[in-house]
């Protein structure tokens, strides 16, 4: 169907029955019942919700890695503290020696 066709359509019907001038019965009243029972949606609050739902995920990767460290640390390997403690006090050494044969 040409469209110059269906619109030429549509506004002849459109123009035959023109809208009514009546409003119904407390028309008014329903769309302001309608308005004051919708939420008001507050930005504030969805940030709230949204971080206390990711708070307890976050607690539980806190206390995964935590007790995943402390685990770590009582193994028989050195830490790397230790072996930069060893290595600062041999530096150390060498130049207290260095500087007794001067």
């Amino acid at each position: 169907m040409n469209l110059d066709q269906l619109q030429k359509k549509l506004l002849a019907a459109a123009r035959a029955n023109p809208p009514g001038d009546s409003v119904p019965y407390a028309f008014e009243k329903r769309i302001s019942a309608l308005l004051k029972s919708r939420p008001i949606e507050d930005p504030l609050s969805l940030w709230a919700r949204a971080l206390w739902r990711a708070a307890a995920p976050c607690a539980a990767i806190m206390l995964v890695l935590g007790i995943w460290s402390f685990v770590g640390q009582s193994g028989s390997t050195p830490s790397p503290t230790d072996d930069f403690e060893d290595q600062f006090v041999d530096t150390m050494l060498v130049l207290d020696q260095a500087e007794e044969t001067l």
